[in-house]
């Protein structure tokens, strides 16, 4: 009965579909770790190219809209704190997938969540509720389920992935946070033209990172050119614009259960492209965890009212790692 209202009253408002934008937004990004898999080149110059490449495309799409793209240093410089946050974000994204597989590292990085959620309880002063007592342990369970309790015992590349996938948990909340604060400034500019800010601006610092390592920025085949063509296209921009568009007109509920589809279907590519090994404890713990991923974005509403979309004070958000 909960789905077949969910989908009466989300998925099949035919006027504007916002159900199915976050949905086919979702689908979209679930790819990027499987762009950055395939891609014969470093993490950093794949982070590079999805910044670079959809920052172009979003500058042809503000010079198109002739949108405003300055209001004064202090939004410009906090885009640009954003953008260093992210390029951290993507480094440590990348290198995790490396190591672990897009799936886990997908999974881990979405731990962000329950930091955001701490974050609204210490420091905004948000009440704690019983759904996030419960998902912070039930998430833990469910990655030792999936990586094992023997520490010791993994690989010393496997137990850097798992650091880095925290790692990015951390750099992606601290670029919510951030994010939020810039579209929450006095007359702020659009979110597409902050996107295309931020997206240059970590464009620039990933270079920098390619740089100091000595890499280079030539690709190598054409799979990695459409490969990293599809992530810049697909996952920096197209996707995000159906999902920023679509989540304020569904429930909050049902939008922080469709960005879910990220890291479940992230998962199930890293079993069905790169044969991950894969036990029925380890999946039981996939889903548990993204179930308690679910539970610790979910929010208490009044009668099930929740259609109206969260305010920028909450730290709680139906945000997805991307």
């Amino acid at each position: 009965m909960i789905f077949k209202s969910l989908w009466r009253n989300d998925l099949t408002d035919w006027k504007k579909l916002p159900a199915l934008k976050v949905m086919i937004g979702a689908v979209m990004i679930s790819f990027s770790g499987v762009y950055v898999k395939l891609a014969h080149v470093t993490p950093t110059v794949a982070g590079f190219y999805r910044v670079f490449l959809g920052g172009v495309i979003l500058m042809l799409i503000m010079i198109w809209k002739r949108e405003r793209l300055w209001k004064g240093f202090p939004c410009f410089a906090l885009g640009i704190l954003c953008g260093f946050i992210f390029a951290l974000d993507l480094l440590f994204w990348h290198k995790s997938i490396h190591y672990i597989g897009p799936g886990l590292a997908t999974i881990l990085a979405n731990f962000q969540v329950f930091l955001l959620a701490l974050f609204g309880v210490t420091v905004l002063g948000e009440k704690m509720n019983l759904r996030l007592i419960l998902a912070i342990p039930l998430a833990m369970i469910g990655l030792f389920m999936i990586v094992g309790i023997r520490w010791d015992h993994m690989g010393e590349s496997y137990r850097l992935g798992i650091l880095l996938g925290l790692a990015t948990a951390i750099c992606y909340c601290g670029y919510v946070l951030t994010l939020r604060k810039l579209q929450s400034m006095n007359d702020p500019l659009s979110p597409m033209a902050n996107l295309m800010i931020i997206t240059f601006a970590t464009s620039v610092f990933l270079g920098i990172g390619v740089w100091q390592e000595g890499a280079s920025f030539m690709l190598p085949d054409a799979q990695t050119i459409v490969v990293l063509f599809s992530y810049g296209l697909f996952s920096q921009v197209i996707g995000w614009i159906l999902i920023s568009t679509g989540l304020p007109g569904i429930r909050a509920s049902l939008a922080g259960l469709l960005l879910l589809l990220q890291p479940a279907l992230a998962f199930v590519w890293d079993m069905l492209f790169f044969n991950k090994e894969t036990t029925s404890v380890s999946i039981a713990g996939a889903i548990l965890t993204i179930a308690a991923i679910y539970m610790g974005t979910a929010r208490r509403t009044d009668k099930g009212k929740d259609r109206k979309p969260p305010s920028h004070k909450s730290a709680v958000n139906a945000t997805v790692k991307s």
